[in-house]
């Protein structure tokens, strides 16, 4: 599997709670930190579910 590094580049604050839970089962909770993962189904859904809250590259 090819790994993803993803970065939160905009705040959960005044975001619903299901956007928050996503961030936080990536691994984010500052706002510029990046994680790397692989690029499994599981985690693609979730990142596309809040994309407007981070960036990902390859």
């Amino acid at each position: 599997m090819k790994k993803i590094k993803i970065t939160q580049v905009k705040s959960a604050v005044d975001r619903p709670s299901r956007q928050k839970r996503s961030l936080e089962a990536l691994g984010l909770r500052k706002m510029h930190q990046t994680v790397e993962h692989e690029a499994t189904p599981q985690i693609l859904g979730i990142v596309d579910s809040i994309k407007h809250l981070v960036s990902v590259e390859e």
